[in-house]
């Protein structure tokens, strides 16, 4: 009986531990390919994302000499670690796995269009603020921060948006982040009126 009552605290927590893990290496990823230039080609492109994991690197370098100079600091990190496994995984291991696949693409997809178009419409407007348009990398990795679409590539999350009725264009200008494939706010005024949060398009 001992065993079975621990089983289930130990479950939440692997479960919560992995759920942390998958959430850390999204945004991980989400950063690094925030990194890379798409007005520039070859190499040049891909400089930021190479700094950015050089940084990465580094700075995981820097916490291992911290931790090896102060021990007791990793007292302190596994119990925040272990906090913050401990919440993440409160639902039970199947539920959590329930819930994971709920928020994926494929069940998105299978949920009532008029509600996932009209939430993924709602939250396309909120990235626009201000600007020409997003481009779909930016749509992805900011999903990606928040546990959605991960693993996702921009080209599958392109034809779900397409599959939506949400017009995608291969070259938007987007202020500060350079020409790609994007949705431009002029194909979004025809589908749904921007929320009263949306900011109006500065003058270029």
């Amino acid at each position: 009986r001992s065993v079975s009552r621990l089983a289930r605290p130990a479950t939440r927590l692997a479960t919560g531990s992995r759920i942390l893990l998958h959430r850390l290496a999204a945004r991980l990823t989400a950063w690094v390919a925030r990194g890379r230039r798409h007005d520039l080609t070859g190499w040049r492109a891909a400089l930021g994302c190479w700094l950015r994991i050089v940084l990465a690197i580094f700075g995981g370098y820097l916490l291992w000499r911290i931790l090896r100079a102060l021990p007791a600091l990793l007292w302190l990190l596994s119990t925040a670690w272990t906090l913050a496994a401990w919440r993440a995984g409160k639902a039970p291991a199947q539920a959590a796995e329930e819930e994971h696949e709920e928020t994926s693409a494929e069940q998105l997809v299978d949920a009532p269009r008029g509600d996932v178009r009209a939430a993924t419409l709602e939250w396309v407007w909120q990235q626009v603020g201000d600007r020409q348009g997003v481009h779909l990398r930016d749509l992805l990795a900011h999903a990606q921060t928040h546990g959605m679409f991960e693993g996702m590539e921009v080209a599958v999350f392109r034809a779900h948006l397409e599959r939506w009725g949400i017009p995608v264009r291969a070259r938007v200008r987007v202020r500060g982040q350079g020409v790609t494939v994007g949705i431009h706010r002029d194909d979004l005024q025809g589908l749904t009126s921007p929320s009263p949060e949306a900011a109006p398009l500065e003058a270029a």
